[in-house]
């Protein structure tokens, strides 16, 4: 259980590279006294909070995972969003587009599947994907296992698309060198407001699929209103993943951030 959030999280964290099959039977049952000879129902009236256990021990490994990425030049970027904004889109869109950039590396979140790995993997860059089971966001111990199974090499970028959730990856630092919230039109241009902490803790809001904009009641000017009250640093650029309209403009960011 987690905590600082509340997720269960009963089930291990699996992985794997598309095409890599599992070797092990993740599930863990306690369906059979003979396996869990002990009693479950302890009675003691003690309750401790470990609440911030769990998230020094994370800012920790967050801390060598940053240090690591530092050391190898490994540009990190934690891309949040809801489910449904379009990051695996704007991945595909950009790993096609990134000719100019350093080798990208991807490490896809999700609670089941390898729906996303698999869409990566045909975009042409190499990606493991991270099943965190009933868990609602990666963590910075999960990064440390994927970024090693990956295995990125110096010099390069790597790109982690967390689970789909605008609140509980906003807690959890992975050791990134920066942080890029997504939001699409068809989201309302009040979610800064509902969901503070993600675009406090970000540097850039990526607006997708601007190419919905005649169709949708959306006010690009007051979600950058809304959002900067929270975040007077944050960036701003309108994309499309579907028409490639302000990807020039998105990849330039990139290069600049990786070159400083």
């Amino acid at each position: 259980m987690c905590g600082t959030c509340g997720c269960g999280q009963p089930d291990p964290v699996i992985i794997r590279k598309p095409g890599e099959q599992l070797k092990y039977n993740p599930t863990h049952h306690h369906d059979s006294d003979h396996e869990h000879p002990h009693n479950h129902d302890h009675g003691h009236g003690r309750e401790i909070s470990l609440e911030l256990d769990i998230m020094h021990k994370n800012d920790l490994l967050a801390d060598r995972n940053r240090g690591y990425f530092e050391a190898k030049k490994i540009f990190a970027i934690n891309m949040v969003s809801s489910p449904g904004s379009g990051k695996t889109a704007i991945l595909e869109r950009t790993i096609k587009e990134s000719a100019d950039l350093a080798g990208m590396y991807i490490i896809e979140g999700d609670q089941q599947t390898m729906l996303d790995a698999e869409r990566i993997g045909k975009a042409g860059a190499p990606v493991v994907q991270v099943n965190t089971g009933s868990g609602c966001h990666l963590d910075a111990e999960m990064i440390n296992q994927a970024v090693k199974k990956l295995g990125v090499p110096d010099s390069s970028i790597l790109m982690i698309e967390n689970v789909g959730n605008l609140v509980c990856p906003a807690l959890f630092d992975l050791g990134e060198s920066k942080r890029v919230v997504i939001i699409s039109v068809t989201e309302g241009e009040d979610k800064p407001l509902k969901y503070p902490n993600m675009f406090q803790t970000s540097h850039l809001c990526l607006i997708n699929k601007s190419d919905l904009l005649p169709y949708v009641d959306f006010d690009p000017e007051k979600c950058m209103e809304y959002a900067l009250r929270i975040n007077p640093q944050l960036e701003f650029i309108t994309v499309s993943a579907k028409t490639g309209e302000g990807f020039s403009d998105w990849l330039q960011w990139l290069k600049q951030s990786v070159d400083v």
